[in-house]
């Protein structure tokens, strides 16, 4: 809310610059999308305290009647105009003023239905190629406005059959909703080729671009794909493209390439190498517990760890359990899941993890342990939720405090209320919240009043009152 204020504010004072005669590209970023929005928006604004009710920069210099001799700031203000028949005057009258274009795009979404039409027939008789390349950032921003469906449907009518160099500013733009508008439009116009749309699935960090460009570019190649489409997908850092790279593998009978993926960091790229290998004659269990033999192998690569356990059986447990010990952390934490999927839990060989240096194997272990938080002495766990312990050890354990039974977790959250950790605080505030008296605390219980005493100059009074009634501790008031 205070970001649309600033916006406003920002397009107010715009709206007073070029009312005293300062030009569009001094008054304001015309490259900014939302700087056209911003002062279209601040034209009209009038401030609740301001006697004449008119908008500021009215004040300063108000329009005559007749538009015919405005120059194209002041016929800015008037497109932007609180009076409808105002703002459909301006219309008539911006042809000539290019640089006026924003202002029209907007004024084709006007709820008034004689300027909204006046806007459109000057949109569509303005708009080529080049203004649609320069406009589709604030075209597809107002596109969102409830008649802004006219805008997009004429930006992809001017823009379709145009070559694929066009549209580079447009599939290179900061703002991703004009990336999946061009890589859409390239698509539903084979204006890229394969290698370009591979390339495309490999960089973007979009999602929505990344599967959109991955599924054209091999649905764009003959069976035998060449590496110009399929390395820079399985090369590529985002997850999306590896696994469409590596399911396009089965197409050209790769099983050995399919095979290194099997021990990738993503889950979903695993999942795809082990369909191609399996697809292809193979096996991959066999190749995971050949991965996972030597516990103190330096080199083994974590997502064999993971992968073993999600294909494979319980027995396998074994040759997880003497990873916990080894010296790459995200072995260690890839063997704790694994355990954990394999559902073979072991309180005990467990929690001394809990207290290893990496926050990654902390985080799975405390996951893992949480079924048995009660089994876990909260005394223990008490401690390390103390200053001297690393911070990453005292979240598990208070996640684990706050698990386990009766007034336990509102005794470790009351422990951290004063905590220099602001996340930490915030969540020991939360938890005091959440917390309600169970069955296996004592109505009037001297210590819940003690702890709950101790929260009041925190939080609401009534929601103290109503936990102390419910522990039997006071009376209802």
């Amino acid at each position: 809310m205070g970001g649309m204020r600033e916006d406003i504010r920002r397009g107010e004072v715009a709206a007073v610059r070029l009312a005293g005669g300062v030009s569009l590209g001094d008054a304001l970023a015309v490259a900014d999308p939302g700087e056209w929005l911003a002062l279209d928006a601040g034209a009209r604004m009038v401030a609740w305290y301001r006697a004449e009710a008119l908008p500021e920069w009215e004040c300063v210099a108000p329009l005559p009647a007749d538009l015919a001799g405005l120059d194209e700031s002041r016929l800015a203000l008037a497109l932007c105009h609180r009076d409808g028949r105002v703002r459909e005057r301006a219309v008539r009258r911006s042809g000539a003023y290019p640089g006026l274009l924003p202002l029209i795009v907007i004024r084709a979404t006007d709820w008034a239905q004689p300027v909204r039409e006046g806007a459109r027939e000057l949109l569509r008789a303005a708009l080529d190629v080049d203004a649609a390349v320069a406009l589709a950032p604030l075209i597809l921003l107002v596109g969102r406005r409830e008649r802004g469906a006219f805008g997009v449907d004429l930006l992809g009518e001017v823009l379709r059959g145009v070559s694929g160099e066009r549209l580079v500013p447009l599939c290179t733009a900061a703002d991703r909703t004009v990336r999946r508008f061009a890589y859409r439009l390239a698509v539903e116009e084979r204006l890229l080729s394969p290698a370009q749309l591979a390339r495309a699935a490999a960089r973007d960090t979009d999602a929505v671009v990344q599967t959109l460009c991955a599924e054209a570019a091999l649905k764009a190649v003959p069976a035998d794909a060449d590496d110009d489409v399929l390395q820079p997908l399985l090369a590529a850092r985002n997850p999306r493209a590896r696994s469409a790279g590596v399911t396009a593998l089965r197409r050209v009978g790769r099983a050995a390439e399919a095979e290194r993926f099997l021990v990738d960091r993503s889950a979903v790229v695993r999942a795809c190498a082990r369909y191609v290998v399996r697809r292809l004659g193979g096996d991959p269990l066999p190749l995971y517990r050949g991965r996972c033999s030597d516990p103190g192998d330096p080199a083994l690569p974590p997502g064999a760890v993971i992968g073993l356990a999600e294909c494979g059986e319980r027995a396998d447990a074994g040759m997880l359990w003497p990873l916990l010990a080894h010296p790459v952390p995200a072995v260690r934490a890839r063997a704790v899941a694994g355990l954990r999927v394999l559902d073979v839990s072991d309180v005990a060989r467990l929690r001394p993890l809990l207290d290893d240096s990496d926050p990654g194997v902390v985080g799975e272990t405390a996951v893992s342990l949480l079924p048995s938080a009660r089994r876990l002495p909260s005394e223990w766990l008490m401690e390390r939720i103390g200053v001297r312990w690393p911070r990453h050890v005292r979240t598990a354990a208070f996640r684990l405090l706050c698990a386990g039974p009766g007034i336990v977790p509102l005794r470790a959250a009351v422990e951290l209320l004063d905590d220099a950790d602001p996340k930490l605080r915030g969540r020991a505030e939360q938890a005091v919240r959440r917390w309600h008296p169970s069955a296996d605390v004592p109505r009037g219980e001297a210590e819940v009043a003690a702890l709950l005493d101790r929260c009041e100059r925190l939080f609401d009074e009534y929601v103290l009152r109503r936990k102390k009634w419910e522990a039997g501790l006071s009376h209802p008031s």
